[in-house]
């Protein structure tokens, strides 16, 4: 991926914005190509947690995979005295969350961890815990006989969907001489330290400072023995602080009000649906909202925002500008829209550097791109006038030839009225 002249391998790039984020990355790839060891390490490197205790904590994706494997159990001990409590899992404690193989888990699997995905809680029996700093990573290879279909609630938390390429042979081959590259971020001693209190029968707050403890630890190990200065908790703590001060400008804004503007818009019906088909002939049959089958969910502007962000405070940029919001757009909305068979038929034998999906994604943003630019001092001063309206001018909202338009319309009737 290129930004401003800069290039940066993708897979790694979207992995540290995920970590520092708190967000939620689902990585496809074939098999043995580096999607669970880059989260690994990314995890490790950015939360200071050994990596034996971030494989100890993975979740497996299989058909026989339980609740009491994935969350927690009961305490067998108490539970024969009459007292119930949880054993919680590794996975649901520790910040840094990997799900290996997921579309390997059943449908009915997958709607066991909706709530902890979505917003950190875990809760099994009478008892929930909550994760305040958590991300998470999810692997998947492409379909084959063993794996199922990423239900429609799961592939929408997911922020970003990443492809993890194959390096090519040259890098491959210098990858295949360092065999034991998983043993430079272990410390066997540590990681008995940070299991000893993982599985302590304190309540799970009370962990949380001894758990931080030995992650400084760690930390310190890196810094003594491989000159890697990593992040404690307070610094991410302080980096989330600088990331949300950044703000959009008027570029970026813009622009993500169009493309949502036309992921979301329908003429004839109100808004996209995805039980409802376009009218054939519709004025809107050129935009984007006439190749797709659903409406974006509200978690895919919330994930634009908080990736251009992060992505804007990695470059060290003052503001979002729209270079950052094109950039991070294709991979927010690859994996949330269906398409029509039209448009999948029509684009299918296009030549692509990209998995398919990621490939439409980005094709579709470089449409609506082309369309903003035509228009784009027309759609900023219509939003413009729309806020002046909505701050009691007397003003008339703007024409324009594009869903943009209308949505504006739309919302001045809905709270003037």
């Amino acid at each position: 991926m290129e930004i401003n002249g800069e290039n940066f391998n993708t897979s790694l790039l979207f992995g540290l914005l995920t970590a520092l984020n708190r967000g939620k990355e689902l990585i496809i790839g074939e098999p043995g190509v580096g999607k669970t060891t880059s989260a690994e390490f990314v995890g490790s490197l950015i939360y200071q947690i050994p990596v034996g205790v971030i494989w100890g904590s993975e979740v497996s994706g299989h058909p026989e995979q339980t609740e009491e494997k994935i969350i927690g159990r009961p305490d067998l001990g108490k539970l024969n005295k009459g007292v119930e409590e949880v054993v919680w899992t590794h996975f649901s404690q520790i910040p840094v969350k990997i799900v290996d193989e997921i579309n390997r888990l059943p449908e009915t699997k997958q709607s066991m961890i909706l709530d902890g995905v979505d917003r950190g809680n875990w809760d099994y029996l009478n008892e929930m815990i909550v994760n305040e700093e958590y991300c998470l990573f999810a692997t998947a290879n492409y379909q084959d006989q063993g794996t199922n279909t990423i239900i429609p609630p799961m592939i929408d938390r997911f922020d970003v969907i990443i492809e993890s390429r194959h390096p090519g042979p040259n890098i491959s081959y210098l990858v295949g001489r360092y065999w034991d590259k998983e043993n430079i971020l272990r410390h066997p001693q540590l990681e008995r330290d940070l299991q000893d209190t993982l599985n302590s029968k304190a309540p799970y707050h009370d962990k949380l400072p001894q758990v931080e403890a030995v992650c400084k630890r760690f930390g310190r190990f890196l810094d003594s023995q491989l000159g890697l200065k990593v992040l404690d908790k307070e610094d991410r703590k302080i980096i989330r602080s600088q990331i949300d001060r950044i703000e959009f400008s008027l570029d970026a804004s813009a622009f993500t009000r169009t493309v949502l503007a036309e992921l979301a818009f329908c003429y004839y019906h109100g808004q996209k649906r995805s039980v409802e088909n376009c009218i054939e002939g519709c004025h809107y049959t050129g935009y984007f909202c006439h190749d797709i089958k659903n409406c974006a969910s509200n978690r895919l502007p919330m994930s634009i925002r908080s990736y251009s962000q992060v992505l804007a405070w990695f470059l060290e940029e003052e503001e979002v500008d729209i270079e950052h919001v094109k950039k991070v757009i294709p991979y927010t909305m690859a994996h949330r829209i269906q398409w029509t068979d039209e448009y999948l038929a029509r684009m299918e034998k296009s030549r692509r550097n990209d998995p398919f999906m990621i490939f439409l994604a980005k094709e579709a943003v470089k449409g609506i791109l082309r369309r903003y630019d035509e228009q784009r001092d027309r759609i900023k001063e219509a939003l413009g006038v729309g806020y002046r309206i909505l701050r009691g001018e007397d003003l008339e909202p703007l024409d324009g030839d594009h869903p943009v338009y209308l949505e504006i319309k739309k919302d001045l009737t809905v709270e003037c009225s």
